[in-house]
């Protein structure tokens, strides 16, 4: 009988400081192959996507808008283009924040302001698609999980939104069966909370704008372990839906 090789997950990954966390975590604890564009060293992106089997695309300070002028490591449109690939070619792809974004507009629907800036740990409620879904129905109705952003990703004509918080209403999209954009970030460990934290502390001290801005300590003050062992399954019953796509092929 022949040996079936690892799965192999590619993450596209913006800056230091937006880490795939608890993703990575998974991803070495299934034993999958795993390889990196740290595009924030100038990594180049994968020149083939044939071996790939999912794409986590993380998130980052750009917009799918930013250009080269303005984030000289960032190529929004190379990016755009592998996403579009991979989804073409019945990958499974996972977009995180700005990764979320991305995958809207390798579909054609642009990024959109969301209502409110969040960072920090506030609650997502599902709504009936997600409740429907078998993928993430396990989050159950309200679910606490990270936040970093102020922007939000489009939607296509197919798109159906899973979830969504008082702060933002597109926080977990599926594009298709095996494509999801989170807004949020279920991904966060303490430590990639202490990347963040430095990267944005003078604002986070001193903001008194935003109602969704937690304060650093209320922001370490949180217990990341749930959501990270939700998002696990959620991956796995991702990766066992895309092999079941694999057979039927």
């Amino acid at each position: 009988m022949k040996e079936e090789k690892p799965l192999c997950v590619h993450f596209v990954q913006h800056e230091a400081f937006e880490a795939p966390g608890a993703i990575l975590a998974w991803a070495k604890d299934r034993k999958y192959n795993i390889n990196f564009s740290r595009v924030y060293n100038f990594e180049p992106l994968p020149q083939t996507i044939e071996t790939i089997d999912l794409l986590v695309v993380m998130g980052g300070p750009q917009s799918p808008h930013t250009t080269k002028e303005e984030s000289p490591h960032f190529d929004a449109e190379s990016e755009i283009s592998l996403i579009r690939s991979c989804i073409n070619a019945g990958k499974a792809v996972v977009g995180v924040c700005l990764g979320a974004q991305l995958i809207g507009e390798s579909l054609g629907s642009a990024v959109e302001r969301s209502p409110e800036k969040e960072i920090g740990v506030f609650p997502i409620q599902l709504t009936s698609d997600g409740l429907s879904d078998k993928k993430v129905a396990h989050f159950g109705p309200v679910l606490m999980v990270g936040h970093w952003h102020s922007d939000m990703p489009g939607l296509t004509d197919q798109s159906k939104i899973l979830a969504g918080s008082i702060g933002c209403p597109r926080q977990i999209v599926a594009y298709s069966n095996l494509v999801y954009g989170f807004q949020c970030h279920m991904e966060f460990t303490p430590d990639v909370v202490e990347l963040l934290i430095a990267e944005e502390l003078d604002f986070l001290s001193t903001n008194i704008t935003h109602r969704f801005v937690q304060k650093p300590n209320e922001i370490r003050n949180n217990n990341y372990l749930e959501m990270n062992q939700k998002q696990h399954q959620f991956l796995d019953n991702l990766m066992a839906n895309y092999l079941l796509s694999r057979r039927l092929v």
